[in-house]
């Protein structure tokens, strides 16, 4: 694939994070639209490099690859026959489909991927069923009043699965989601940040990734890159990845620069943490340690707390967690004069009860309940 031929490409992003992704994509260089469902722009396959390796708040990026309309089966067919599927699909390899249709006269979607599954076999030798759920060359088909928009997964698996994670605490938040917390919270490399609710660490991981510019598909020891769908693209070449890969190595700093703390008062949670910063290649950039919220001591000068404290979804939690979010900001009054704190947070209630002022900064969903990310900051100035 020709590095001058533009891809109309979209970075998935969950509910909330679309313009958080977009001005992600601003700062690699990448002019792009925030729309629902992520962002949208015009790019050479390079920005598909781009995007998957140092992405952090989007889940996939896809590529459309066909639009037309189709009223019936035999001009889907007809339509579908045309699409250059054989770029996208080595011969013999395995094919997956996401298909939804929407107010379209073709409306039964095991039809119409059964339909362009023909299409497949006719242009690209042939296909085989995949191996599990998330083997082969996913195809995301959408039907919407007959226009039939087709795009080719560049991703794989999720981009949110760094590999990192696999320990895991109470009620874990996504790595996407405590990226786009750290960025929209405005933190800053270079300065401090604490998160005294750090669970399985992924707060305090991600942070250390950006301050090292440690791209999160390179989130290991070893620096060493996941498996992409595009590199089983039968044009993919693999020379020009290898050197981008080796180039975005190259930017990878030793080390922070800056303090970064993780504090937790169950033991459990802190010895998921160390092992997953040790599986991300930061173990010795962070400061974890078993800690209840009274006993943390934050580093001088100012800084920010970025974290995602308990939050009760039924009544009894609720009148349980009053107290800690009143230690909280009692905490913060005491101890974090000047800084920046962001919460991940689902209860207006048990932010009031933290006595601090905080302003919504985006509204999605996590581990299936309504939560906002709110940012405020504490009165009065750091002691030096």
């Amino acid at each position: 694939m020709s590095e001058t031929s533009a891809l109309e490409l979209f970075a998935v992003a969950a509910p909330g994070l679309e313009p958080v992704a977009a001005t992600e994509l601003g700062t690699l260089g990448i002019h792009a639209t925030a729309e629902p469902g992520g962002a949208r722009w015009s790019g050479p396959i390079s920005d598909v490099f781009e995007a998957n390796l140092r992405l952090r708040t989007a889940s996939r990026i896809i590529a459309r690859i066909a639009q037309f309309d189709a009223r019936t089966f035999y001009e889907l067919e007809r339509r579908a026959r045309r699409v250059p599927w054989e770029r996208y699909v080595p011969p013999g390899g395995a094919v997956r489909w996401r298909v939804t249709s929407h107010k379209s006269r073709l409306y039964h979607e095991r039809a119409i991927e059964e339909r362009l599954a023909g299409a497949v076999a006719q242009r690209a030798g042939g296909f085989a069923a995949p191996a599990d759920d998330e083997a082969g060359q996913l195809f995301v088909v959408r039907v919407l009043r007959d226009r039939f928009t087709v795009s080719a997964d560049t991703s794989g698996e999720l981009l949110h699965r760094r590999g990192y994670r696999q320990a895991v605490a109470k009620a874990p938040i996504r790595e996407t989601l405590a990226a786009a917390m750290l960025l929209i919270s405005g933190w800053r490399a270079d300065s401090s940040l604490l998160d005294p609710f750090c669970g399985s660490g992924t707060i305090p991981i991600e942070a250390a990734l950006m301050a090292r510019g440690v791209p999160p598909g390179l989130a290991n020891p070893e620096l060493r890159p996941r498996h992409y769908a595009f590199e089983n693209w039968p044009e993919h070449d693999p020379i020009r990845w290898r050197a981008f890969l080796d180039r975005a190595r190259e930017l990878v700093r030793p080390t922070t620069g800056t303090r970064i703390q993780g504090s937790d008062r169950d033991a459990g949670a802190i010895a998921a943490a160390m092992a997953n910063a040790e599986r991300a290649g930061v173990g010795s950039d962070i400061e974890f340690e078993r800690r209840a919220l009274s006993a943390v001591s934050p580093p001088p000068g100012e800084g920010w707390l970025v974290s995602n404290p308990p939050y009760g979804v039924r009544m009894g939690e609720r009148a349980r967690l009053r107290d800690l979010y009143a230690a909280l900001g009692h905490f913060a009054r005491q101890r974090l004069a000047g800084w920046t704190i962001a919460l991940l947070s689902a209860d207006r209630q048990l932010e009031g009860h933290t006595g601090l002022s905080f302003d919504d900064a985006l509204a999605t969903v996590n581990g299936g309940i309504r939560v906002r990310v709110v940012v405020g900051r504490v009165p009065g100035h750091a002691a030096a």
